[in-house]
Parts: structure tokens; C-alpha cells; sequence
């Protein structure tokens, strides 16, 4: 066996190569082979044997509002990341707003290092934000390491962190493409959220009219332009219409740089299902129809979107109020995201290894986080271990978010993350955790 101090042995293990049974040789927190099942342990390592439970690579989650500093009652570094861990998450990002001061010099990724510093049960990395007014600030940004730069296309919610128009998206994206940087955008167009219907009170199906899926379709049909006319990498943040689709893959097809993402909670939840007065249940995009998921779920199939993550947006209790136009829009699930994946997936025909492909490698990819997202040679020892039939039913007060208003409150899941290790080291455990042990990440050089 190549050199070990752990071993964790497993019938079936997620590799590149497919699923099988294997002994996974750990040293100094780096896979150092993976062997055959029955291998022998060399002298002196420590063995972890799973049986038949699933060992995963650990989730990388690239879009998390962690809040902190500033909005810290609305979640932090301590809580977000021990969320994170009983899930299953070995590396998260955290979006540059909601934090105060949001991420958009290099003085303000200090201040957020130093919040999360001592606090990160996983590995945190960070995105920069691009506002209108802060070009000059971008590349900076980038040579501190964040790991790419958020942009809106409509108003984010926040004053503190306006959108770009097309003239500011344009100067954004042709600054990042010059240093070959990646610009991830919330993509709605504010011309038609403002044509919408804006209807206030608790009645889901106004708050859902309120934002149409053409708002998604034309924002994400102009980054598109932009991309193809710079040769700019970009990447649509929380796709939720499937009309969009056909313009996405159109333009991989023609080389654009572009990709896309979805969250959980547009594969597993719908509007018809959402009671009126539940806000816990808004986000924007919204959650939008049945048929509409069933289109989502088969372009991650086809490889049109890219990716799953969580879009992990909470607030305190009291901005879910019951009027979903001037309630909080987030949902909060970073907790759940691999059960609630996996309870789609399966139901889909959908296997692990596709789940793990969404959620970990292509996510890695991503950021370029190349120590992450596989159990292979040479990768970061981060892992899930998952016992994948086993269920429960969602109880907020079971949850580590700092506040546990969720939209998955009561729903039964399929897949029970026993524990989580992070670098060789186990950091959560039939509902323990260790002492923080993650890492704060910068780009890779």
C-alpha cells in the first residue's frame, strides 16, 4: 500500500472512475492511493472501516451568504460552517453581500477573513462582488485571491451592493476577462421585473408573477452577448426557468465561455405546492412550476446546467414575514442540500455518482479549487460518509443554521450524513463536531 496514516475502507466508495468498493490511503491530509478493498494496512495506520455506507468526496457549496461581518444574527462563520459540516460540505464560498462591508475592495475581504478567522468548521474561500463603481478595485481583488466576482443584473436587495447596468456590466466583464478572471451573475432583467404585476399580500401566485421567467431569459440572453463579443468566462447564478435553457446551450455549443447552476430548492420544491403566507418558501428567482423542474432536472442530465448549490440565503426570523413582497427572499438549506438532492435524484433515476458530480467535482471546477471534489491521488482528504437509505423528517430545531426557518421544515429525506472529514481529520460525528479545523481558501495560483 502507498504511504498511509488512516486508511477509510468502504463497500462502496464515489471515485472518477465510478463506484466500488475500496481502502482509501490518507497521509499528512492528502489521498495518497486508492486500493483495492481487502488491501492489507501497512504498519502503524489507523483503519476506518465503513461497510456498506457511501464514502463521497466532500461537497464543495460555491454560493453561500454567510452574512458575517454585520449581519451576523442572520447567520455566521461558526453556525454556516457547522451547518455545512453536518452536511456533508467540506468547502464552502461565501458571496461578497449581506456582509457588512460587503467584499468589493481588498480592505473588506480583510475585515471578512478576519470575522471567519478561528470560526470555519470547513474550508471557506471568497467571491469578490463587481458594482458600478468599483472597477478599479477588481483586479486587486483577484491577486488577493478571491475566487471570482457576483454581480446583479437587477436590484440585489440591499443598497450597499447596487447592480450593474449593461454599460457597468460590460466595463465589469471586459476588466475581469483581461486577467482571465470569472464573473458569476444573479441574472434578471430589471425592465421586465418592472412591467411585472407587483401585487403585495401572502398570495404566493402574485409574488411567482411578479418574477417572470422572460426577467431570467433576456438578462441571461444579454451576458450571453457580452461573453461571446469579450471571449469572458461567466457563470448564471441560481437558474430557475427553463426557458432559458435552449439559449444556454446554444451557446456552449458555439464556444461561448458560459455556465449555469440550480439549487435544491427549485428541484425539489414547486410552486403549486408552496401555502400562501409561507415565506420561508421565497427567493428570487422564484420556485417556479412542476414542469418547469422537470426541466431542469433533465438539463443537469444533458450537462446544460453545470452544477447544484445551495443559493444559502437566511435572515432573522421576523423579515419571513406572511407578505411575500416585503418579506426576506432566501432560503435556507446548507444543512440539507445532499439529502435533498440525493431524495430528488434517486427518484429520477438519478445514482450518486451524478449527484456527486453536480455538488462536488464540476463545483470545484468551478473556483478552480483542484485539491477538492474527488476521491483520487493527490486530492484534499475531505470526505462524507452517507448511509443513503436511511431517512429522516426535517425538524428545524435539529438544524445548525443560525436561524432555523426553512422551507424543508416536516419533509422526509433520503440520505443520513454520518460523518464528515475534513483533511483526514473527522470533524462531525453522530451529531458532534471538533473544534474548528477548516481553512481559509484564496485562488490558486
Amino acid at each position: 500500500m502507498s504511504e498511509a496514516e488512516l486508511v477509510l475502507r468502504s463497500t462502496r466508495v464515489v471515485t472518477p472512475e465510478g463506484t466500488r468498493a475500496a481502502s482509501v490511503a490518507v497521509a499528512r491530509g492528502t489521498i495518497t492511493a486508492v486500493l483495492p478493498h481487502d488491501e492489507p494496512l501497512p504498519e502503524g495506520a489507523a483503519l476506518e472501516d465503513f461497510g456498506d455506507d457511501v464514502l463521497l468526496p466532500g461537497l464543495v457549496d460555491t454560493h453561500v451568504h454567510v452574512n458575517d461581518p454585520g449581519r451576523a444574527e442572520w447567520e455566521g462563520f461558526w453556525t454556516a460552517t457547522r451547518a455545512a459540516a453536518a452536511g456533508g460540505i467540506t468547502t464552502l464560498v461565501d458571496m461578497p453581500l449581506n456582509s457588512l462591508p460587503p467584499t468589493t475592495t481588498v480592505d473588506h475581504l480583510r475585515t471578512k477573513q478576519r470575522a471567519a478567522a478561528g470560526k470555519a468548521h470547513v474550508d471557506v474561500g471568497f467571491w469578490g462582488g463587481a458594482l458600478p463603481d468599483n472597477v478599479k478595485d477588481l483586479r486587486p481583488l483577484h491577486e488577493a485571491g478571491v475566487l471570482g466576482f457576483k454581480a446583479f443584473l437587477s436590484p440585489s436587495g440591499v443598497d450597499e451592493f447596487p447592480h450593474l447596468d449593461q454599460d457597468g456590466l460590460a466595463r465589469s466583464l471586459a476588466e475581469i476577462a483581461g486577467f482571465g478572471g470569472l464573473l458569476v451573475v444573479h441574472a434578471e432583467d430589471p425592465r421586465h421585473l418592472d412591467a411585472a404585476p407587483q401585487r403585495g399580500g401572502p398570495r404566493y401566485a402574485d409574488f411567482l408573477a411578479s418574477r417572470p421567467r422572460h426577467a431570467e431569459d433576456t438578462a441571461i440572453a444579454s451576458l450571453i452577448g457580452q461573453a461571446r463579443r469579450l471571449d469572458a468566462r461567466v457563470h448564471v447564478l441560481h437558474l430557475s426557468s427553463g426557458d432559458a435553457l435552449p439559449l444556454i446551450a446554444a451557446a456552449k455549443a458555439d464556444g461561448v465561455r458560459v455556465t449555469a447552476e440550480t439549487c435544491p430548492h427549485y428541484l425539489t420544491l414547486t410552486a403549486e405546492e408552496v401555502p400562501d403566507g409561507a415565506s420561508e418558501f421565497k427567493c428570487c428567482p422564484p420556485i417556479r412550476e412542476a414542469a418547469n423542474q422537470d426541466l431542469l432536472w433533465q438539463a443537469l442530465a444533458d450537462g446544460t446546467v453545470d452544477c447544484v448549490v445551495t443559493d444559502h440565503s437566511p435572515s432573522t426570523a421576523d423579515l419571513k414575514t406572511g407578505d411575500f413582497a416585503t418579506a426576506w427572499g432566501g432560503i435556507s438549506g446548507l444543512q440539507l442540500s445532499l439529502a435533498a438532492v440525493w431524495t430528488g435524484a434517486r427518484g429520477r433515476g438519478h445514482g450518486l455518482e451524478d449527484v456527486v458530480h453536480w455538488t462536488s467535482t464540476r463545483t470545484a471546477a468551478l473556483v478552480g479549487l483542484d485539491r477538492k471534489g474527488a476521491i483520487a491521488a493527490g486530492r484534499d482528504a475531505d470526505f462524507a460518509v452517507l448511509a443513503p437509505d436511511e431517512t429522516f423528517t426535517v425538524d428545524p430545531a435539529a438544524l445548525q443554521h443560525r436561524n432555523r426557518v426553512t422551507a424543508y421544515t416536516g419533509r422526509t429525506l433520503h440520505g443520513v450524513v454520518k460523518s464528515t472529514w475534513l483533511r483526514g481529520e473527522r470533524i462531525f460525528h453522530d451529531g458532534e463536531f471538533t473544534e474548528p479545523k477548516g481553512r481559509l481558501l484564496t485562488r490558486p495560483r
